[in-house]
C-alpha cells in the first residue's frame, strides 16, 4: 500500500500531524508513506522515522506544482490524506492521482471549495471543534479509512546539533529556553516582560535564560537579553534539528504559541506558554501538567493575525503570573531535568 500525507505547513501544525503519521505506520507496517510538504518546511518532517520519502513543494509557482505532481503521480498511491483542509492542499492531494481522497467534512474545513476534491470525508458531530485538540482531529480523519486509535507519540530521529555542542561549550549546569518571536505580531508577549521571567529563572530556579531566535528575530531576542539584568544568554543560530536537539536538552521551555513551542512539547519538554488570539485548547501543549496563560476568551481578535481592537489581550497578562506558573510547572514531580 502507498500512502501520502499532505500537510503542508505550518511548523507547529506540520508537528501536530505526526502522532497521525505514526498511527498510520501503526496500522500499515508495510506501507509506502511519503509526505508532501513545503520546503520551507521540510526540516521536521525529515526526522519522522515513520516516512518513507518527504515530497517537498518549491514553491507557489506553476512550475513548481507541475514538478511536485509529476512527482507524486509516478508512485500510484492508494490513499492521499489530507490533514490541511485547504483548497492548494486538497487540489494537490487529488492531483497525486491516489485512487482514494481523504478529508475533514465540510464542517471542519478551513476552506469550504477543498470539500469537492476528496472522495472520502470523516463525519464528526457538528460542533464541539474548538474544545478538541488539533491531535486529535487529525487522529479522528483516519478513522475514514479504518485506522482508530488515541495514542499520540512524536517518532522523531536523535539528531546531532552544532548549536547544543556550542551552548554547552560555554554553559554549564541546566538551562531553559525562552522564545519571544512568532509570526503573528499579536501573538508575541512583551520582551521586557520575557527578560523579567528569565531573571527569575536564573535567581529562583537556577536556571540558565537562553533566549532562542530565528530569522529577523535577533533584535528581539537581544532586547530580551537586555531586560533580564544580566541573567539570559542569546542561543546560536539554529535549525530545526537544533532546536529539537535544544528542547530535549532543556529544563523548561517558556514561549508563545508558535512553532519552537509544539517542537519542546513534541520531545516532552515542560512548558509554560501564553496564548492570546488562538485557542490553547486545540492548538496548545496536550501534556495536562503543562501550564498555559491564556487571554483566548477574552480576546477579540481569534486567529487574526494582528490586533484590531483597543485593548491588545496580552497586554494584561502580568509577569508575576508568569512567574507564578514557572514555579509550578517546575515543581512538578518528574518535570524537570537539571
Amino acid at each position: 500500500m502507498n500512502i501520502l500525507i499532505v500537510r503542508l505547513g505550518a511548523l507547529g501544525d506540520v508537528v501536530h500531524a505526526i502522532p497521525a503519521a505514526a498511527a498510520l505506520r501503526g496500522a500499515f507496517p508495510a506501507a509506502r508513506i511519503d509526505w508532501l510538504v513545503e520546503r520551507k518546511h521540510r526540516d521536521i518532517v525529515d526526522l519522522v522515522t515513520v516516512v518513507d520519502r518527504v515530497v517537498p513543494l518549491e514553491g507557489p509557482k506553476v512550475s513548481a506544482w507541475s514538478a511536485v505532481i509529476g512527482d507524486l503521480r509516478r508512485v500510484s498511491y492508494d490513499i492521499a490524506v489530507d490533514f490541511q483542509g485547504l483548497l492548494k492542499s486538497a487540489v494537490l492531494a487529488r492531483a497525486s492521482g491516489a485512487a482514494r481522497v481523504v478529508g475533514f467534512s465540510i464542517w471542519h474545513l478551513r476552506e469550504k471549495t477543498a470539500r469537492p476534491f476528496y472522495t472520502t470525508t470523516h463525519h464528526r458531530p457538528h460542533g464541539g471543534v474548538e474544545g478538541e485538540h488539533v491531535i486529535r482531529k487529525n487522529l479522528a480523519l483516519l478513522r475514514a479509512i479504518g485506522v482508530d486509535t488515541e495514542e499520540v507519540a512524536f517518532p522523531l530521529a536523535p539528531v546531532e546539533s552544532p548549536a547544543l555542542a556550542a551552548l554547552r561549550a560555554h554553559l554549564t549546569g541546566p538551562f531553559a529556553l525562552i522564545n519571544a518571536g512568532a509570526a503573528w505580531p499579536n501573538k508575541r508577549w512583551p520582551a521586557e516582560r520575557f527578560g523579567e521571567v528569565a531573571a527569575f529563572l536564573r535567581d529562583a530556579r537556577g536556571l540558565t535564560p537562553v533566549v532562542l531566535w530565528g530569522p529577523g528575530e535577533e533584535t528581539l531576542a537581544r532586547a530580551v537579553i537586555d531586560a533580564s539584568s544580566g541573567s539570559a544568554v542569546m542561543a546560536p543560530a539554529t535549525r530545526v534539528a537544533d532546536l529539537v536537539a535544544l528542547s530535549r536538552a532543556a529544563s523548561l521551555v517558556v514561549s508563545g504559541d508558535t512553532g519552537p513551542l509544539h517542537i519542546a512539547t513534541a520531545v516532552g519538554t515542560p512548558t509554560v506558554s501564553i496564548f492570546g488570539p488562538t485557542n490553547p485548547v486545540r492548538n496548545g501543549p496536550w501534556d495536562p501538567q503543562d501550564i498555559t496563560i491564556s487571554r483566548f476568551d477574552q480576546c477579540g481578535c481569534h486567529y487574526d493575525r494582528r490586533c484590531h481592537r483597543s485593548t491588545w489581550c496580552l497586554a494584561d497578562v502580568a509577569t508575576l503570573e508568569v512567574n507564578a506558573a514557572v514555579q509550578r510547572r517546575v515543581a512538578t514531580p518528574g518535570a524537570s531535568r537539571g
